[in-house]
């Protein structure tokens, strides 16, 4: 690794102190951060299992793939958390970004085969005319986690910010990247459950594939979400 690229993850992980900050202050602000990346593994596990459970009972696409997503991004989540640790830990900086680094591009090629397979699945419920039958605990997971992600992304960039974190920061667009997947498959499974519109659903899959592949290009090349 180049001294160059050491140097970018120094800053990266957040070590240089913004002005005016303290080292009791800025363990207070760490610790904040974990907490936030312990509650969004936390609440991605209870997602990934009942919208999981809601897809194959209903027979939905965009569900599964909301479901499935979430597990990938709590697989991301842990590894943002241990970065926070480690900073925490003083451990190498050289040999943390290593590890890093290949941990994202597990998660980007997660992220590229679950856009193949909802890609694929979506179309052949365009094609069959396979209708999924309307979901209302899906409705209910799905809007909770619009007000969670919103929640989680405000507090996660609140927090880079103080910390000058760019780690913390690109997870928070992230969170904001699962707050349009998920209203993204509210109103294709609502307008199924209101309308009848079994269409919505596979839509709405396919409406999740652009966030699916973008956020997977980004981990698999190391890049901040939305720089």
């Amino acid at each position: 690794m180049t001294a160059g690229r050491v140097a970018r993850e120094k800053v990266w992980i957040g070590k240089s102190l913004p002005l005016g900050t303290t080292s009791a202050e800025r363990e207070r602000l760490v610790h904040r951060a974990t907490w936030l990346e312990v509650l969004t593994i936390g609440w991605n596990v209870v997602e990934a299992v009942v919208a999981i459970a809601a897809a194959i009972g209903a027979r939905s696409t965009a569900l599964l793939g909301f479901g499935v997503d979430s597990i990938v991004e709590s697989a991301s989540g842990a590894v943002v958390l241990w970065r926070l640790r480690a900073e925490r830990r003083a451990q190498d900086l050289e040999a943390v970004a290593a590890l890093d680094r290949r941990a994202h591009q597990l998660v980007g090629a997660s992220l590229f085969l679950l856009a193949l397979y909802v890609t694929g699945d979506a179309l052949r419920a365009l094609w069959t005319g396979d209708e999924a039958e309307p979901s209302v605990v899906g409705i209910v997971v799905t809007a909770v986690s619009i007000g969670v992600m919103w929640w989680l992304a405000r507090a996660k960039r609140e927090a880079a910010q103080a910390l000058g974190s760019r780690a913390l920061e690109a997870d928070s667009f992230q969170t904001t990247a699962c707050w349009w997947l998920s209203t993204i498959v509210l109103t294709g499974i609502g307008l199924n459950a209101m309308f009848g519109w079994w269409w919505a659903d596979p839509f709405a899959a396919l409406g999740m594939t652009y966030f699916l592949v973008r956020a997977g290009r980004e981990a698999w090349a190391g890049e901040d979400c939305c720089d």
